[in-house]
C-alpha cells in the first residue's frame, strides 16, 4: 500500500511473508505512532499483543481490524511453538507490547530468540520508548547509560542492586512503579550519597508530562510533598558516579589530594595525601595519575 505523506513523498511498505515484526507503539501521544507501523499493524496476519484489551483500543483508533492473541509472561512459552509454526507456514505476525518498544522491560524475548534460532526473519518497526524519550530530554550525559529496568520490590534486595551500581560512570536509567517511587529514592540517596544529580520523568508525552530535576534530595522533597508526582509510568535516571567516587576515594580525600597536586608531584601528593587521610597511597597514586 502506498502511502502520501507530507512534502509529497510516497513510500510502500511491502510485507515479507513468515515474518515476525517487531513493532513499537506509543507511549502516551497516539500521534507517535509511525506510517509504517500502521501498515505493518493492517497487513501482518496477526498481532501478537501483552493485552489484547490494552492493543484493541490502540487499533480501533487507526481503523486495524487485524485480529489480536495474548502473547505475554505466563503464556509466552506456550504460544511461541504455535507462532512459530505459523511464520514458517508464511504467516506473518506482528510482536507489540501495551506501550514502547518490545521486549524493554516487556515479554516476547522467547519468541525473538525462537524465530531467530530457526533463521526466520525478525524485522524492527522502531518508534516510541520510554528510555530513549527520558534520556534524549532529561539533561544528563547520554554518550553512555546502562538501563536496568525495575529494580526489586523488597528493600533489601533493592539496596544490594544499587550497591553493585554505585560506582559506575554512566547515566543509571530504571523504570519505577509509582508506589515505590518514594522508597526507592530514600535508597538511592542512602547509597548513592543525597548530593547526586538525578531526573524524575513521568508520564512521557501524555497530558501531565513532568521533568523533575536536580539532586536526589532534591527530588526526594518535592516528590514527598506532591502526591501528583506518585502516579503515573516513571522513569528514573540517575548520574553516573565520578571519577573519585568510581575509584572508591570519598569527596574530602579527593579535594585533599587535589589541593596537594597544585604544588607537588604526583608521587609527593600521594604519599602526603595518604598520610593524612589513610587511604592507600597506591590508590591516590592511581587517581592522582588520572588527575594530571
Amino acid at each position: 500500500m502506498a502511502v502520501k505523506i507530507a512534502g509529497g513523498w510516497d513510500y510502500n511498505v511491502i510485507l515479507e511473508k513468515g515474518a515476525l515484526y517487531v513493532v513499537a507503539t506509543p507511549i502516551g501521544n497516539l500521534g507517535d505512532l509511525s506510517h509504517r507501523a500502521i501498515e505493518v499493524l493492517q497487513d501482518v496476519t496477526v498481532i501478537a499483543a501483552e493485552d489484547t484489551r490494552h492493543s484493541r483500543r490502540l487499533l480501533q483508533q487507526f481503523e486495524i481490524n487485524t485480529d489480536c492473541l495474548a502473547l505475554h509472561e505466563h503464556n509466552e512459552r506456550k504460544i511461541t511453538a504455535s507462532l512459530l509454526l505459523r511464520m514458517q507456514q508464511g504467516d506473518s505476525i506482528a510482536l507489540v507490547s501495551d506501550a514502547g518498544t518490545p521486549l524493554l522491560s516487556d515479554p516476547g524475548y522467547h519468541l525473538v530468540r525462537e524465530a531467530t534460532a530457526l533463521g526466520l526473519r525478525v524485522i524492527p518497526v522502531p518508534g516510541p520508548s520510554a528510555i530513549m524519550a527520558a534520556l534524549s530530554a532529561a539533561g544528563l550525559p547520554t554518550d553512555r547509560f546502562c538501563f536496568e529496568g525495575f529494580l526489586p520490590s523488597k528493600a533489601a534486595a533493592r539496596c544490594a542492586r544499587l550497591e553493585a551500581l554505585r560506582q559506575a560512570t554512566v547515566t543509571l536509567v530504571f523504570f519505577e512503579a509509582p508506589h515505590r517511587i518514594l522508597a526507592t529514592i530514600a535508597d538511592m540517596q542512602n547509597v548513592f550519597g543525597a548530593e547526586r544529580q538525578a531526573v524524575l520523568a513521568r508520564e512521557l508525552t501524555k497530558t501531565f508530562e513532568t521533568f523533575l530535576r536536580g539532586s536526589l534530595a532534591e527530588i526526594y522533597q518535592q516528590v514527598s510533598e506532591d502526591q501528583n508526582q506518585q502516579k503515573g509510568e516513571i522513569v528514573m535516571l540517575v548520574h553516573g558516579a565520578s571519577s573519585a567516587e568510581s575509584s572508591g576515594i570519598d569527596p574530602e580525600t579527593e579535594r585533599v589530594l587535589n589541593i596537594l597536586l597544585r604544588d607537588l608531584s604526583v608521587k609527593q601528593a600521594a604519599a602526603l595525601a595518604a598520610e593524612i587521610t589513610g587511604v592507600k597511597k597506591n590508590l591516590l597514586y592511581q587517581q592522582a595519575i588520572k588527575r594530571n
